[in-house]
């Protein structure tokens, strides 16, 4: 597993701000925003027109594999005011949101379930704002 993520400027900024105006009203909420505030600290930060194009940023869209079930999922990752599970939005504060920020393709990342921990295999990033925004290469390098 690769513990290195990369988020775009825009998106920590963004996600601080979403954190500040959160106040938890149990335990296991105030675990999960902390979980969120631990990546975006560990993350190397990065102006989003030099962002990988395989990397999770925020309203990407991608393609999940279940290491222990091999069960297969389509997420776009999403602000919580956004989401919908019925819809394949996932919030950035549900735990599999917060596990997929900044991997990118082919990274497996641990998805804490009220079982235990999961693994996840982030198989392929469907969409990806800033790579749609231009056009990019797999290592974000602008092409032709």
């Amino acid at each position: 597993m690769n513990d290195l993520i990369t988020i775009t400027r825009d998106n920590r900024e963004a996600l601080l701000r979403l954190l500040d105006g959160l106040a938890a009203s149990d335990a296991a909420e105030r675990e999960r925003l902390q979980e969120l505030q631990g990546e975006i600290e560990r993350a190397t930060v990065v102006d989003a027109h030099v962002i990988d194009a395989d990397i999770v940023t925020m309203n990407s869209r991608v393609s999940l594999r279940d290491l222990d079930s091999g069960e297969r999922f389509v997420y776009t990752l999403v602000y919580p005011r956004d989401a919908s599970l019925a819809e394949g939005r996932i919030s950035i504060l549900a735990p599999v949101g917060t596990a997929i920020l900044g991997y990118r393709a082919g990274d497996v990342v641990n998805w804490r379930v009220p079982a235990g921990m999961r693994k996840l295999r982030i198989d392929k990033i469907l969409f990806q704002p800033e790579a749609a925004s231009g056009r990019r290469s797999a290592s974000g390098a602008l092409t032709g």
